[in-house]
């Protein structure tokens, strides 16, 4: 049992709501925040299950002043709040660099990169008060191998990676640690928010997903597990880690594996 505290925005569906199981199933504490009020009162009553303190608080990251309600609940609540799991994003617009337009763009920016942005701004000055907090940001492994016809996904699953690394050593010297998420493809439900110019491509997006051997309770066990170590990096997905090892050692073999793949994809 553990007298721990955790908040997760996005966390009534998906990735969100795995990793709010898993934890509660570990004793902590669980709040989620999303925009589905319907989903969040169903996940609400699941985690109750195993959870009894487990509640739910509308969240739209978009604006901060959600964020900062919901700081001012957990510290009416709980004292306070140990980590911060900023998960809530949308799928991005695929397409070509001249066909996304820019209103999709600043949508996609507003949700993956600033949501992130302001759920650390907001919960930093209250983790510095503590002495001690925990944040693990979901990024992609879009953000580290940058695949063609999503670049505004890829540049804001970067963004959070970059601001990860950040946030790392910029925040060490109080006691505030950090997480960055990278998974590929698994079962869940990010084709809802995903937006494409490319014929078929939900369907294929679909595909992929559900082929996938990795389940939203495992990217959860593996975040799980990284908080318990203390371990920044965590890539999910064998095939993808092995990609981002392959970039980083020989970007001449990586750019002809992608195009390889951009043309199974696409074509």
């Amino acid at each position: 049992m553990t007298d721990k505290r955790i908040f997760i925005t996005g966390g009534a569906s998906g990735l969100g709501k795995a990793v709010a199981m898993r934890f509660a199933r570990d004793g902590f504490k669980v709040c989620i925040g999303d925009v589905n009020d319907e989903r969040g009162i169903e996940a609400e009553a699941e985690l109750k299950a195993i959870a009894p303190d487990a509640f739910y608080l509308f969240c739209d990251v978009t604006k901060i002043k959600h964020l900062e309600s919901v700081r001012a609940e957990l510290e009416e609540r709980w004292g306070g709040v140990d980590i911060v799991v900023n998960n809530a994003g949308v799928g991005g617009t695929a397409g070509s660099i001249e066909d996304v337009s820019l209103a999709d763009w600043q949508w996609v920016i507003d949700v993956n990169v600033m949501g992130v942005v302001r759920g650390c701004k907001t919960f930093t000055p209250l983790f510095k008060q503590q002495g001690s907090g925990h944040f693990i940001n979901i990024a992609s492994a879009a953000g580290l191998l940058s695949a063609p016809m999503m670049s505004n996904y890829n540049v804001t699953k970067a963004g959070v990676v970059s601001l990860s690394e950040t946030l790392l050593v910029e925040l060490s010297s109080h006691n505030i640690t950090t997480s960055v998420v990278c998974p590929a493809f698994f079962q869940t439900n990010l084709t809802e928010s995903m937006r494409s110019h490319i014929g078929g491509l939900h369907s294929k997006v679909n595909k992929l997903m559900s082929r996938s051997k990795i389940t939203a309770e495992d990217v959860a066990e593996s975040i799980f597990e990284a908080y318990m170590r203390q371990e920044f990096w965590v890539v999910t997905h064998p095939l993808e880690r092995r990609m981002w090892y392959v970039k980083r050692f020989s970007p001449k073999v990586f750019n002809m594996l992608m195009q390889r793949h951009a043309k199974k994809l696409f074509s």
